[in-house]
């Protein structure tokens, strides 16, 4: 076996937009504000469906794109950060949904940086002849994990899902790159509730659960980790950045997109942006953003595209992948 290729791509959001107008009525902000400083103009929020709900309406997408039956389907790993539950997983929920019974489920936190590690690691598998079809699933519903009252977060996250269906290919993946900062973990924190035990000092009881994070520390890391992913890629495999034919980025800040086209000296038309309609949706961001890249034949056959992410840990994870 020569690649793991990427055999189908689906994305799936909720209805409900939530629009820059809407929340100024609820915090000090505005759309000017909110669309200089970040690109956002609009993102959709979950009223009724969990992650599981939005991950497994994806999965339905990606596996009728891919040809692929569920019953082919070796491993589902799902990347959240917004599970329902503790237990079961979001991916064993996800599989009996599908009713994926051949499958093993388990779930994985990569912040939004998670979908690229469930891709890695979904890779591995395959080559390892652990696996013939692998599914992963980015799904988030961070609405339910976001302070609405705190204006430096709430107007940047929104809730979706992406997925992509993995198997044997004559081309597909050619390089993959990983890498973790636990000591900058505390720019950006979510969770963390002791939910109750009487065992806990009350100054760790009191940690609010919701997402927090250092702007200015993440938009640092962010901005070195996108652009450093991108080379060690193209260093991996011997290609010039310019040979990049479309580089599909994590959707948190265009702003930190524009800052990687200018260092990586990569034109911004490269980058395949469409976070003013969905925010930043965490793990969900780039499967969804290379779905519909391909939807609308952006991605093309034979193209070099390279997927990136960076997120909570803080992390990065990235890949280098022939079409």
């Amino acid at each position: 076996m020569a690649y793991v290729k990427i055999l189908g791509t689906g994305a799936y959001v909720p209805e409900r937009v939530l629009k820059n107008s809407e929340l100024q009525k609820m915090v000090d902000t505005s759309d000017e504000w909110i669309t200089t400083r970040t690109g956002i103009k609009e993102r959709r929020i979950s009223t009724f469906e969990d992650a599981s709900d939005l991950g497994a309406n994806a999965a339905r997408i990606a596996l009728e794109n891919s040809g692929v039956s569920k019953d082919d389907i070796d491993y589902i790993i799902v990347a959240t950060i917004s599970s329902e539950t503790l237990t079961p997983s979001t991916a064993c929920v996800i599989q009996s949904k599908l009713e994926a019974s051949n499958a093993t489920a388990y779930d994985l936190n990569g912040a939004c940086s998670g979908f690229m590690f469930a891709l890695i690691q979904g890779e591995a598998l395959i080559k390892a002849g652990k696996a013939k079809k692998v599914l992963v699933i980015g799904s988030e519903v961070l609405s339910k994990i976001t302070n609405w009252k705190d204006r430096g977060t709430c107007v940047l996250f929104g809730d979706g899902a992406g997925a992509a269906v993995l198997g044997e290919g004559d081309k597909g993946i050619l390089s993959t790159y990983s890498k973790s900062f636990g000591n900058l973990g505390m720019y950006l924190t979510a969770g963390g509730r002791s939910l109750g035990s009487p065992f806990i000092e009350d100054k760790l009881d009191s940690v609010d659960g919701f997402i927090n994070m250092n702007g200015k520390e993440v938009f640092k890391f962010a901005s070195y980790a996108m652009t450093n992913a991108v080379k060690k890629l193209c260093e991996d495999e011997n290609i010039h950045l310019e040979d990049i034919d479309v580089i599909i980025p994590h959707q948190a800040n265009y702003r930190i997109i524009e800052y990687a086209s200018t260092k990586l000296n990569i034109p911004i038309e490269k980058f395949f942006i469409h976070l003013e309609k969905y925010g930043n949706t965490s793990a969900a961001s780039v499967p969804m953003a290379m779905h519909e890249a391909i939807e609308k034949k952006i991605i093309k056959e034979d193209m070099n595209v390279v997927l990136v992410a960076f997120g909570g840990g803080l992390t990065v994870g990235a890949a280098l992948i022939k079409f």
